[in-house]
């Protein structure tokens, strides 16, 4: 049995007070969902694996990058107790490189592909004059990721490989990301600010 979005929901509340982290999880669920929807997979299952996939972090952050302890693995225990599928689980584990997973799914790649990008994407809408992920586009993500002071806590190669993995160009997986997280502008706090007379 899946759990629903308000099962996870619920969880990401119960586990994240950081509004910032949960518009990071509600992002990654959107290009998930987007992705899913595109190659014909289950677009429930996905989006519950994006949203979800960092409800630990706050309380577990693993600065340590333990393959075993803290986040992700705490995470992925807690929702295996509840009865999580094991595909999402792996997925989970495998977005995190040193809990040393291997992603076989094209769920688990595309969790991995989309994670450090959402994060990008989200810090070039944040520097715009209107906070809008509306007035984002693909060339502006890619001269940003090249200053490396610009958002640094974005690994540029997870970005560069998770699209290499996807068999994707990495331009087009850039503006497929933003399209999606333009669909959910609203929910994830980049509708934009209105301009100022």
């Amino acid at each position: 049995m899946l759990p629903t979005r308000d099962d996870a929901l619920a969880l990401m509340h119960e586990y994240t007070a950081s509004d910032s982290l949960r518009k990071h999880m509600l992002s990654v669920e959107a290009a998930m969902r987007a992705y899913a929807e595109a190659r014909g997979d289950d677009v429930e299952r996905w989006g519950l694996t994006g949203l979800i996939h960092d409800f630990d972090y706050e309380r577990w952050p693993n600065d340590a990058h333990s393959p075993t302890e803290e986040h992700p693995s705490e995470g992925v225990r807690i929702l295996r107790a509840r009865g999580w599928p094991e595909d999402i689980l792996d997925a989970i584990l495998g977005h995190a490189l040193y809990c040393n997973v291997p992603r076989t799914t094209p769920m688990a790649r595309t969790l991995f592909a989309v994670d450090e990008l959402t994060g990008l994407i989200t810090a070039t809408a944040l520097v715009k004059p209107s906070r809008s992920v509306h007035d984002v586009e693909a060339r502006s993500v890619r001269k940003k990721m090249k200053d490396k002071a610009f958002a640094r806590g974005v690994s540029r190669e997870d970005v560069v490989n998770g699209a290499a993995e996807l068999g994707v160009d990495l331009d087009e997986h850039i503006a497929f990301v933003i399209r999606a997280m333009q669909h959910s502008a609203d929910a994830i706090g980049l509708a934009g600010v209105p301009a100022v007379s």
